[in-house]
């Protein structure tokens, strides 16, 4: 299972043509693994949105390098308000050191003009020493986002690709409160976490789950689309809550005018459910449920007696099979069906009296707790014998299957997403 705490496939648009400037980073649809999209920016960088650009030069290329200079300049004014109050202003070298990444938002590209919104990364540490301000960013234990989304009538999370899944990926998360873990959506994914899982309250088969992904809790977020008709305006329910019991953080609509503008939407919506995340972990209301956090009991190993006891008792007995060797046995569980295979192929060996699965890792490699009337080299021979290969450990056993492998362009509208009216 590969773990993404951040999010999408960003294509390198055109890089070559600005040379000394930052990475310019376009927004792409490109999939890994028919799961969700791969994160673009993990490092915490101080992220500006929403820069307007309308630049003209002697060709395309020209208005578009124009384009964003342009937008490195307005977003070092724009982030030094946002943090010292008053805007600050530095050369374009100096600049160009200082940006990690221009994302594009939206473009039009014509053969004098270019007409973009843009959103422009700078480097924490090296903006915050600039500006005096400090880049420390204090953030929650790991939290699982689960993205549940509601279209139609049918819930889906990862049984298939949706917009919402989507939009979380696209989220840079460097800057928030809350540490996101993002799944990509492939693999055991969504048999894991699906529409269903949401609804369980079982510690033990959540605490299951969040060791998969290495969290240490649960945040649902989950939206209801409602569309007037096809093509036509969504409204978008969203909700956000924590734990297996679904405490509620915030809920809220937003309403785009058609259906072009969804992913518009779901930005918004995800902008906001993190706005509601980190406010509510700075009020404390994200503490890690102790059930979770907490481990059941084991069973406590029975005492063995003193030697003057044992020598005062009668004659040992002759070693009984009836009590058996215990042997872990690590067997490859790449679906459901491996783990009932290789639960078959061990109790059709004679003198396995028991065998079950005691650590299940779909998409690896689980655990296997056999109970076997004979030492631990006699079942090693006997699985060879039936066309394993077997490595031997104390009191362990590695199996697998004998062979296997593991004219000027015009400006247009940019869709916003507005406030639904209550009763949506």
């Amino acid at each position: 299972m590969t773990l993404a705490r951040k999010s999408l496939t960003i294509g390198i648009a055109s890089a070559l043509a600005l040379a000394g400037l930052g990475a310019v980073l376009a927004e792409g649809d490109g999939k890994s693994g028919g799961g969700s999209a791969v994160p673009i920016d993990a490092s915490g960088s101080f992220e500006v949105s929403g820069v307007d650009v309308d630049v003209k030069g002697k060709d395309a290329d020209a208005a578009r390098y124009g384009g964003w200079r342009l937008a490195q300049r307005k977003g070092w004014e724009m982030l030094s308000r946002k943090l010292t109050g008053k805007a600050s202003t530095m050369s374009d070298s100096a600049l160009d050191s200082l940006v990690t990444g221009i994302v594009v938002e939206k473009e039009q590209i014509g053969p004098t003009r270019y007409i973009a919104r843009l959103s422009v990364l700078f480097d924490r540490n090296k903006a915050g020493g600039i500006l005096g301000v400090s880049v420390a960013v204090n953030q929650s234990p790991p939290m699982l986002i689960v993205p549940l989304e509601y279209s139609g009538g049918t819930g889906l999370v990862f049984e298939r690709e949706t917009a919402w899944a989507r939009a979380w990926n696209r989220f840079k998360s460097g800057g928030s409160t809350v540490d996101y873990v993002r799944v990509q959506g492939n693999g055991p994914d969504s048999m894991l976490l699906n529409a269903g899982q949401v609804l369980r309250r079982g510690r033990n088969w959540w605490r299951s789950v969040l060791d998969q992904y290495g969290a240490a809790d649960v945040l649902i977020a989950e939206v209801q689309l409602r569309r007037e008709y096809p093509g036509g305006p969504i409204i978008g329910i969203f909700s956000a809550t924590h734990g297996p019991d679904r405490q509620k953080i915030a809920d809220f609509a937003l309403r785009v005018d058609n259906g072009d503008s969804l992913d518009t939407l779901m930005d918004a919506g995800v902008q906001r459910l993190d706005k509601a995340y980190q406010q509510a972990l700075a009020l404390g209301q994200l503490g890690t449920d102790r059930l979770l956090a907490t481990r059941p009991p084991g069973a406590k190993a029975e005492e063995k007696p003193s030697d003057e006891a044992t020598e005062a008792a009668t004659p040992t007995p002759e070693p009984s099979a009836a009590a058996g060797t215990a042997v872990s046995v690590q067997f490859d569980t790449p679906n459901v069906g491996s783990v009932n295979a290789g639960e078959a192929a061990l109790r059709g060996i004679p003198g396995v009296r028991s065998a079950v699965t005691s650590s299940l890792a779909l998409g690896g490699i689980s655990v296997m707790r056999v109970s076997y009337d004979g030492q631990i080299a006699s079942l090693h021979a006997q699985l060879e014998a039936r066309g394993w290969s077997v490595q031997e450990g104390p009191g362990v056993l590695r199996i697998r299957r004998a062979g296997g492998g593991g004219g000027g362009a015009q400006p247009a509208p940019t869709p916003q997403a507005t406030e639904a009216p209550n009763g949506g």
